[in-house]
């Protein structure tokens, strides 16, 4: 199968060497370096591979879901209709789309101060002469083949620390290269709220000492446009409010390069 996919795919020959050390639990530990799955779902789908299975023609499942008037689809077949789908960004849902729901006890971004926990913030804004609709354009793109808008090397290193560390890393793109909608992934984010043409907001899937969010939002203002970008972190402990300080360095130019080029981007495309 993975050979008839890389051909599909317009891939060289896949080479398959087999080894006689690495057993499937630990094979789960690594390859979530190598493939954009996270090492937490990796585990488990190599885990099982221990598990033979025999199809017993006495025992077909067809007898339980009758197959469909014209006939079943092969392999092949069920590959090309993905591929040009992706192609096509007609892509309804991804597995990365997959989350797990937040704790219970755990504070969320809007809530009030005295809810308790300490709360960290890098805030920046811009007014800009470009439309509201043309930086939006850009920041809905945000992430995947669009990248991060500068500072590509920090946000390269960022992922590869987070697939380390079990992490989903920068892999995961996006389903659609220009538009979002609620609950999908965008690389190691996802979308908590999405107010089409005025406010993102995406919640970090990395692995970290606490929560962290990323908000952008845009409104007019004295027929101008006012850019605002915001990373708000939560910290877990004394750990997480030591990993904020460690970091914050490159955030002073990690969010003003992030800032600055939407809005270059946006002026460059009006």
């Amino acid at each position: 199968m993975m050979q008839k996919f890389a051909k599909l795919s317009g891939l060289k020959k896949r080479w398959i060497i087999k080894v006689p050390v690495l057993t499937p639990g630990l094979s789960s530990l690594w390859i979530g370096l190598v493939t954009p799955v996270p090492t937490a779902l990796a585990r488990p789908l190599v885990g099982s591979l221990i598990s033979e299975v025999v199809a017993d023609p006495q025992k077909s499942i067809d007898g339980l879901i009758p197959p469909p008037p014209e006939g079943l689809t092969d392999v092949a077949t069920a590959i090309n209709l993905a591929l040009s789908m992706i192609t096509e960004h007609h892509v309804e849902t991804r597995w990365s789309d997959a989350t797990s729901p937040t704790a219970p006890w755990q504070k969320a971004q809007g809530d009030p101060e005295w809810a308790g926990e300490t709360i960290l913030r890098d805030h920046r804004e811009v007014i800009t002469e470009v439309s509201r609709e043309k930086v939006w354009r850009q920041i809905e793109g945000i992430g995947g083949e669009h990248g991060w808008f500068g500072s590509d090397f920090l946000w390269w290193g960022r992922g590869l620390l987070d697939r380390f560390v079990g992490g989903v890393g920068l892999r995961r793109g996006r389903r659609d290269p220009d538009y979002l909608r609620v609950g999908e992934s965008v690389d190691f984010w996802r979308v908590e709220e999405l107010e089409q043409g005025q406010r993102l907001k995406l919640y970090a899937e990395m692995v970290l000492p606490g929560k962290a969010w990323l908000e952008f939002s845009v409104e007019e203002v004295d027929g101008k446009t006012k850019v605002t970008q915001e990373a708000t972190f939560y910290p877990r402990g004394l750990g997480g409010q030591l990993y904020w300080y460690v970091v914050s360095p490159f955030h002073l130019f990690v969010f003003p390069t992030m800032l600055r080029n939407i809005v270059k981007k946006a002026a460059k495309d009006a």
